[in-house]
């Protein structure tokens, strides 16, 4: 982020309009060609400054921005055709956007804005850091505890795609539902990079639909759940959003998967998610972190997972 970074896109869009308004009086290609690298720059600039959770918002907004371009060449060129199309693509875009910035409790500017979780937020958020001391399980201990349970509830988040560990998870679901456990997977509506991102990923590696369940859909029945395996997953599952109130992303719905009996969180650290928020769900007392790499562990799970079954 560079230094009066508001006052200089600001400063970049007032020269577009000035050398617009100079092209339109006739000022020759110059004027535009200026425009059309100042633009470049602010476009750069604007997006710089916005990071983690509020990708899948600025995505979607720059799709809605090249809809509005296109009505607007439409009308330039009276073709009806553009216009309807372009108002489509810029439509869409903008409602999806509001979608999202609902589903994080943020508003479209503040997003645009960027720094989510700095400032005046991120200074409450230390106030209240989390108090105790986490455990550490090992993926023998992992494995033990999927094993015995009767239901399993699956939350995956960007870790999950980094790793590329969703062929596993995969193998680690269906290795249980073959012994009969009720295995689900719970999917935040910003979980990753894109809407759907989740989805994508778990319909690749051929992981049943039909078990594959919105935020909404399952937040009820974690308090029935035994065991909640969270891998890569920060701030959609973070309780401060909804026990915290000068934490940044209080008010922000979350997959509340600290109701359930045991959760292991799947995670490389401890260190915070993109929000810059710390978890509180590390610290309590039904919470166990497996540290490391998703991939590994849960590959080193599945390992394990079939050898018991074999030995039986």
């Amino acid at each position: 982020m560079l230094p009066a970074r508001h006052f200089l896109n600001l400063a970049m869009l007032g020269a577009c309009l000035g050398l617009g308004i100079q092209f339109m009086g006739g000022g020759g290609l110059q004027p535009l060609l200026l425009m059309t690298a100042i633009a470049a720059l602010l476009g750069v600039h604007l997006v710089m400054g916005i990071g983690g959770a509020d990708m899948p918002v600025v995505i979607s907004m720059l799709n809605s921005y090249s809809g509005w371009a296109a009505a607007a060449a439409g009308f330039m060129l009276s073709n009806d055709l553009l216009i309807i199309t372009g108002a489509l693509v810029g439509s869409s875009g903008a409602i999806l956007s509001y979608i999202m910035c609902k589903a994080m409790n943020r508003s479209f500017i503040s997003v645009i804005l960027g720094g989510f979780g700095a400032g005046a937020g991120s200074s409450a958020a230390k106030s209240n850091e989390p108090v105790g001391e986490a455990k550490s399980v090992t993926t023998e201990g992992a494995v033990e505890l999927l094993e015995n349970a009767k239901s399993v509830i699956i939350v995956p988040g960007y870790g999950m795609a980094v790793a590329q560990a969703q062929h596993p998870i995969a193998e680690i679901t269906k290795e249980l539902r073959d012994q009969g456990i009720k295995v689900r997977f719970g999917i935040h509506p910003v979980a990753g990079r894109l809407p759907g991102h989740m989805n994508v990923l778990l319909a690749e590696a051929n992981v049943p639909y039909d078990i594959v369940l919105e935020m909404d859909e399952i937040n009820e029945d974690f308090p029935e759940t035994d065991v909640v395996l969270v891998i890569g997953a920060n701030d959609t599952v973070n309780p401060s959003a909804m026990e915290d109130p000068g934490s940044p992303i209080a008010g922000m719905p979350v997959l509340e998967v600290w109701k359930a009996k045991t959760v292991i969180v799947m995670k490389r650290s401890m260190a915070s998610g993109y929000a810059g928020v710390e978890n509180p769900l590390f610290y309590k007392e039904n919470a166990l972190m497996l540290f490391g790499d998703a991939r590994k562990n849960s590959d080193a799970i599945v390992g394990q997972l079939s050898a018991l079954i074999a030995a039986r």
